[in-house]
């Protein structure tokens, strides 16, 4: 038998802010031969970790993208968005609904593991939960998806949910951009922070070094759904607007933007994972090395 056997790892969406912050972690091993797929909609080959494998394509297309058979599979490539999706329906279906279920046909009949990247939106305490938007209503169907899978076909799988993530390839510009990556850009070029009326919608902001720990141990070690990543403690957006410091200018309310999220982080304790790191901390030491 031969020993040390290569583990081939397939990320898609590998050239995004976590899938590239996924791929640094998993090149490390060097056991592992890592490949990414992605469509760049977002991604970008300043992304791209050396060490790994990178393939340009859609994941509705994955079957005829990948060479070899992966042992297991990180799902992250899908529409990322919730209050742009009203707007990007079209890319809504392709990506998220089409594309996610090439993913797991893929993986049934293969028989891979797979992990997919849930969203907490369908947490929401909106009203109509996972219907506020096109984005939360895709990916809280493919959850159920992906679980129906699991029962109809002895699918391997592992749902993971992540809470407002932040970090370094944090998207700072654009329809796309990302909270803290906007206040971090506008602290940065003394601009007025925009903060979305109310201000009072809570978050548990979630460093993505935090995220990859999780992915990774849910990955080896978890089984079927229900791992939320996110930290423990929360903040208003207005809050973290005001420990940047600055000016504060106040947006009307938008479609879709849930005022808070319930968080069970009952199963990644179980394996030994949390949060270690604090967003308080995290601004204290980005104002500390751009001060005004």
């Amino acid at each position: 038998m031969k020993l040390n056997k290569q583990k081939i790892i397939l990320v898609t969406g590998g050239a995004g802010f976590i899938g590239s912050h996924l791929i640094e972690k998993l090149v490390e091993d060097k056991n592992n031969k890592v490949v990414s797929l992605d469509n760049y909609f977002i991604g970008t080959i300043d992304n791209h970790i050396n060490g790994a494998e990178y393939i340009k394509g859609e994941t509705k297309d994955i079957e005829e993208h990948t060479k070899e058979l992966p042992d297991i599979v990180y799902h992250l490539g899908e529409y990322p968005r919730v209050l742009t999706s009203f707007d990007d329906i079209e890319l809504v279906v392709r990506f998220n609904i089409l594309g996610t279920s090439a993913v797991l046909e893929f993986c049934r009949k293969n028989n891979i593991k797979l992990v997919y990247a849930g969203s907490s939106t369908k947490f929401g305490d909106n009203i109509g939960g996972k219907n506020e938007s096109p984005y939360a209503w895709s990916k809280a169907n493919n959850t159920e998806l992906v679980n129906n899978y699991g029962k109809w076909f002895n699918l391997p799988y592992v749902i993971v949910y992540f809470y407002n993530v932040y970090g370094g390839r944090e998207i700072s510009k654009g329809k796309y951009a990302t909270l803290i990556g906007i206040f971090s850009r506008k602290y940065k070029n003394k601009k007025v922070l925009p903060v979305v009326s109310p201000g009072i919608q809570r978050r548990a902001f979630t460093h993505v070094d935090d995220i990859v720990e999780g992915l990774v141990l849910a990955g080896e070690k978890g089984a079927g759904d229900g791992y939320c990543l996110g930290a423990e403690k929360t903040y208003s957006v207005l809050e973290i607007a005001e420990l940047f410091g600055g000016e504060i200018e106040m947006l009307p309310e938008k479609r879709g933007d849930r005022r808070a999220s319930t968080i069970d982080l009952v199963k990644m304790k179980e394996l030994g994972w949390s949060a270690k790191i604090d967003i308080v901390d995290y601004i204290k030491e980005f104002k500390e090395n751009n001060s005004l």
